[in-house]
């Protein structure tokens, strides 16, 4: 039975509508500053923190609640005798009740004018130390420090009289344990990224000591191979936009590969700024195109590759409507990924249960950093969030492409971005003709890509080419141009670049020079 509560929130999110729940339950309210102040205000009976024990705030506020009288009551076993004894021989009622979230500490470090006082000043300690003494004692308190789980524990407390059971407050208890380690983690990010000259603010782009922190979503049954365990963890604020983001509408539950796969093929398409399809298989684009809408979009992606694009991930970055669905359903796919999905487009679907159907919130915003494990570490890199834009071309060749040429050599490039390296990938009329990845060498990708648009029966004609990287001799482009391409987008930067321009202008094709490179391991 919660017989009292205390009270000391940041953020006062809905706080004073759970207060006055409480109030109507008969539970003591105990506060401090200025979350007493709120509930006074609108009329809550409320005691201060400084009154309860007797002893006023001191140092500027931050001596609060380090007080017996507040951690006695939290931390008491109702089990044990002699606990219960102590409390009533020094006159310390039970707290059975603890709602307590931060200062805001990352929100201060994340303002670029933040000093370093102001972060120390936002260390929280008495809320840290209440969370944590009333998750240790959780068999007895109910600690709470997300506003989302107000209306749980009411809902709970109205239905069994004023209880909250142990499987609640269990979970609540493992809720503060992450939350506490992830308020830490953040201080050690900030101040182990701090230079010597820590007052000015310098600091690292990556500091010395590095907490990170992810929620399970899913476990799997098996990871890349059946001999794998696997799970999927979230970031525990995922950016606007990202895969973690999905609501599966239907289908089976998604493997280890599939979101992987499914990552890949959402990255790709979110990056096109008119409708777009991206097919992806093994981690590759195997089919990319534009249109009108995603019916044309699909169509022209499909046609790349259709072998590979048997059992792919399909991605769109409009609405899927019951027009492409119809199309889409002709093949096996795995995973369909859409911002939305029309009610036609849901019922083209129902007979394919096993059709994943995943919905997405579009947004362009990537993660911030890209992690990859070796052995006995992780290397961590900025996002590769570089998108070339035509006002920053190079163009190389005597000859100057055309207004088309230039729109696809743009499509293109975005492509080959999402392509493994070593990556060529031909295009012509905003689609994928021709893609090879992956390759040791950048002629072998060259000629993959050609023998890909012969097998499917597309024309190389007249097409565009991109280049993740430099052409190191003139034999790629000299392998491209013989496939038909007669405009190439690569980046440049190669001790042979002036041999590399002279065989384009021999051959009389464009070149242009982005200046970044796109290598995808």
């Amino acid at each position: 039975m919660i017989k009292q509560a205390l009270i000391s929130v940041s953020d006062k999110t809905g706080v004073l509508e759970f207060a006055r729940a409480l109030a109507a339950m008969n539970v003591k309210l105990l506060s401090t500053g200025g979350t007493a102040k709120l509930l006074s205000e609108h009329g809550l009976a409320v005691t201060e923190v400084a009154d309860y024990t007797g002893f006023p705030e001191m140092l500027d506020g931050r001596v609060k609640t380090l007080h017996p009288k507040v951690h006695g009551g939290i931390l008491a076993r109702r089990d044990l005798p002699q606990h219960m004894d102590a409390l009533a021989q020094h006159d310390i009622p039970t707290i059975d009740m603890v709602v307590v979230n931060l200062y805001p500490f990352q929100q201060t470090v994340a303002k670029d004018d933040c000093q370093l006082d102001d972060a120390i000043e936002n260390i929280d300690i008495g809320g840290p130390a209440m969370l944590r003494s009333s998750a240790k004692n959780h068999k007895d308190v109910v600690v709470i420090c997300d506003p989302t789980d107000y209306q749980r524990v009411l809902d709970e407390m109205t239905a069994s009289a004023g209880e909250v059971s142990v499987d609640t407050r269990f979970e609540l208890a493992i809720k503060v344990f992450a939350h506490t380690a992830q308020y830490d983690g953040a201080i050690t990010n900030y101040l182990s990224a701090l230079g010597p000259d820590r007052q000015h603010q310098t600091r690292a782009a990556y500091p010395n000591k590095l907490n990170l922190q992810f929620v399970k979503l899913q476990a799997m049954r098996y990871g890349e191979n059946p001999h794998q365990s696997a799970a999927f963890y979230r970031d525990v604020a995922a950016v606007p936009g990202a895969l973690a983001n999905y609501q599966q509408l239907q289908g089976k539950e998604l493997s280890y590969n599939n979101f992987a796969d499914a990552d890949a093929a959402w990255e790709c398409v979110k990056s096109l700024d008119a409708p777009a399809c991206v097919i992806v298989k093994h981690a590759n684009p195997c089919g990319v195109a534009v249109g009108v809408d995603a019916h044309e979009a699909y169509s022209k992606a499909f046609k790349t590759d259709p072998t590979s694009a048997f059992g792919g991930i399909i991605a769109f970055n409009c609405a899927l409507d019951g027009k492409a669905a119809e199309v889409v359903a002709q093949q096996f796919v795995e995973v369909l990924i859409a911002p939305a999905f029309s009610d036609a487009a849901r019922k083209v679907f129902e007979s394919k249960q096993n059709v994943r159907l995943l919905e997405i919130p579009l947004g362009h915003a990537m993660n911030p950093y890209d992690l990859k494990r070796v052995g006995g570490g992780l290397l961590l890199q900025s996002a590769d969030a570089k998108n070339v834009q035509a006002s920053e071309l190079t163009i190389v060749s005597k000859k100057q492409p055309t207004p088309a040429q230039l729109h696809d050599m743009m499509f293109a490039w975005r492509v080959a971005k999402f392509v493994k390296s070593n990556a060529i990938v031909f295009c012509g009329n905003g689609m994928t003709l021709g893609v090879g990845a992956g390759q040791m060498s950048r002629i072998d990708s060259a000629r993959i890509a050609s023998i890909k648009a012969q097998n499917a029966g597309l024309s190389l004609a007249g097409s565009v080419v991109a280049s993740d990287a430099f052409f190191p001799f003139r034999d790629g482009l000299d392998v491209v141009v013989a496939a038909g391409a007669n405009c190439v987008i690569q980046p440049g930067g190669s001790m042979r670049d002036q041999e590399v321009i002279d065989a384009a202008d021999e051959q009389g094709v464009v070149m242009a020079y982005t200046g970044t490179r796109h290598f995808r391991h």
